[in-house]
């Protein structure tokens, strides 16, 4: 039987963001699903600076910081000292054995598997690309609109602009 996790995976997922062509999670989201203070996690990592390579932990810049807060809104950060630490998969799972709690434990069991869940999906949506592709060379120009029709579908929903003002 099944426990039931301390997260949800829909959660996880709205909080793995893009960054530098990497997915990754913010400290600050990281720390409210530990159920600790932010302050807490960046001085856990820092304490232990060296199991954080670049490839498992960085630092935002001032403009990519700026670009999300400008993504999602500013309050959900709210004021901060410091520019925000990101953490790979491979960062958010060394935090478990820098945090030493059972949450930690747990929660990283979820976090993990969502990591794994979106990777299969982008695996999936290449190996459909790849078959697509395939049967728009086996068959001649007259399923061109199909196959034009199923790539619109395929394809990640733009992003929607909103406009600020009054409409004339």
């Amino acid at each position: 039987m099944k426990s039931k996790s301390l997260v949800s995976s829909a959660k996880v997922e709205n909080l793995i963001v893009r960054v530098r062509g990497h997915n990754v999670m913010l400290d600050k989201d990281l720390a409210d699903l530990y159920k600790v203070e932010t302050k807490y996690l960046s001085r856990q990592v820092t304490r232990n600076i060296d199991r954080f390579p670049r490839d498992f932990m960085f630092v935002l810049t001032e403009k990519e910081f700026e670009n999300l807060r400008c993504q999602f809104g500013t309050s959900r950060w709210g004021g901060r000292r410091y520019l925000p630490r990101v953490f790979t998969e491979q960062g958010v799972a060394m935090l478990s054995s820098v945090l030493k709690s059972k949450r930690a434990v747990k929660v990283n069991i979820e976090i993990m598997r969502t990591f794994v869940k979106l990777r299969e999906m982008l695996a999936s949506n290449a190996q459909l690309a790849r078959k697509l592709n395939a049967l728009e060379r086996k068959y001649d120009t007259r399923f061109k609109v199909v196959f034009d029709a199923i790539r619109q579908l395929m394809a990640p929903p733009a992003a929607k602009k909103k406009q600020i003002g009054f409409d004339k």
